[in-house]
């Protein structure tokens, strides 16, 4: 059980959580970035861009994520990391096109009635005035897809064989037999998948929280 705890077991699985946490934060940057132009293309007045939008939207999350990582790893042969980041944005952008569009829909037209009345373009009223009220109405959709995110990662190993937090565990594994051993590294696994994604949920209320007050 000792062996287990040493130093280079946690240094090799902390590796792992660097991995996860890294190639999370790129999945939900670029996601999100992609999400809300599809969002806004779905919401367009231009029947080419909300049909090409609504394609890709639907598609796309009609297929499990899971596919998308064997289709972009063999069809598109790249390497591990590119993959399995290029395989998350497919997918998390399109669920989260559909999150952020229910925010901006949820915003009373009259808002952007009253901005073009004075004189704001589309984006002016996107920006300013649509977009903040909207985020604090899909903030928990939101952190809950990133938290997806997040967990989901684990899928890369069994598929990609990317060394992830849970890649790095089951190569671990093979090393230990004792029911004990087995016990104690997941225990540590679940322990820090908790501990992140309970993390970021506890975050995202504090904001939510912080901005209810605010526009108070």
């Amino acid at each position: 059980m000792s062996d287990l705890l040493a130093p280079y077991n946690l240094k090799f699985l902390a590796q792992g959580l660097w991995t996860t946490l890294y190639l999370s934060l790129i999945i939900i940057v670029l996601s999100t970035v992609f999400g809300m132009i599809l969002a806004v293309m779905r919401n367009s007045k231009n029947s080419f861009l909300r049909i090409l939008a609504s394609v890709y939207i639907e598609f796309v999350r009609n297929v499990p994520n899971l596919l998308w990582i064997f289709i972009v790893f063999l069809v598109f042969q790249l390497q591990a990391r590119p993959a399995g980041i290029t395989a998350f944005t497919i997918f998390t952008s399109a669920a989260l096109a559909e999150i952020i569009r229910g925010g901006l829909n949820a915003i009373d037209k009259g808002q952007t009635e009253a901005g073009l009345s004075q004189g704001f373009t589309q984006f002016q009223i996107l920006r300013i005035i649509v977009l903040p009220q909207a985020i604090r109405k899909m903030l928990p959709s939101i952190i809950s897809q990133f938290v997806t995110v997040v967990k989901d990662t684990s899928f890369l190993y069994s598929v990609i064989a990317l060394q992830d937090l849970f890649g790095k565990s089951q190569i671990l594994m093979g090393k230990y037999f004792e029911t004990g051993q087995i016990f104690t590294l997941y225990a540590i696994i679940t322990a820090i998948y908790f501990f992140v994604n309970f993390s970021i949920s506890s975050y995202s209320r504090h904001l939510a929280k912080k901005w209810e007050q605010a526009a108070e």
